[in-house]
């Protein structure tokens, strides 16, 4: 298999997570409320709603588009070669990336349901470990104009890109357990935590691709 023509043999376990959602959607449009609750506050407490048809099929329907937006996207990049430099980094980040979002469409159908399930407590908790994810492989990224941390610097540098990533893999899984760990502070606290992490997150990785690359004009 390459990342520019995936195989159904790696990719039927990430397409069968998906096919799950596409099989429960009839069941969940079924047997929801009218208006069903799509949207919830810090506190986990609904303060959004939709129509049944909205909240069964938009989701499922949005993971697919995804799906084929990743597999598409390095035929579109005038970069596209570099793909297979990193064809097992770009695989784990957008398959959690759909793996995440099965997750957060059965956690708000199960809601809709009526169960109560902590929607404060799993979708930090999933956020974070998405960002531990991705910051564990964001290293491994070579230099494209879709996945990862691009700015003009680091699209003009081959070492700014290498440095930032670096720099950048870090600061995205600090993030990822910070947002994880917040689940335990109240509510302004959890708000609080989130907004500086992910300030901190762009202006840092921002700044420091603009540091590398004046280090790499320099040393030239």
């Amino acid at each position: 298999m390459t990342v520019l023509k995936p195989s159904l043999k790696n990719e039927w376990p990430l397409l069968a997570i998906m096919l799950v959602a596409v099989v429960a959607a009839p069941y969940f449009y079924l047997h929801f409320p009218n208006v069903v609750p799509t949207h919830w506050g810090w506190n986990g407490q609904p303060d959004g709603w939709s129509g049944k048809g909205f909240a069964a099929f938009f989701f499922p329907i949005l993971i697919w588009a995804m799906y084929f937006l990743f597999i598409y996207i390095p035929k579109l990049d005038p970069r596209k070669d570099k793909y297979e430099q990193f064809s097992r980094a770009y695989g784990i980040i957008r398959s959690a990336i759909i793996i995440f979002m099965v997750a957060i469409y059965f956690i708000a159908s199960l809601n809709g349901l009526g169960y109560d399930v902590p929607v404060d407590i799993y979708v930090p908790v999933g956020v974070g470990l998405l960002f531990i994810i991705i910051g564990n492989y964001l290293s491994k990224i070579k230099s494209n104009w879709f996945i990862g941390i691009r700015t003009p610097w680091t699209m003009s540098s081959e070492e700014a890109w290498r440095k930032t990533h670096r720099f950048g893999s870090k600061v995205f899984m600090l993030s990822g357990v910070l947002i994880a760990l917040s689940t335990w502070l109240s509510e302004d606290w959890q708000v609080g935590v989130f907004i500086t992490v992910i300030a901190l997150l762009v202006l840092g990785t921002f700044g420091y691709s603009y540091y590398a690359y004046s280090q790499d004009k320099h040393s030239k």
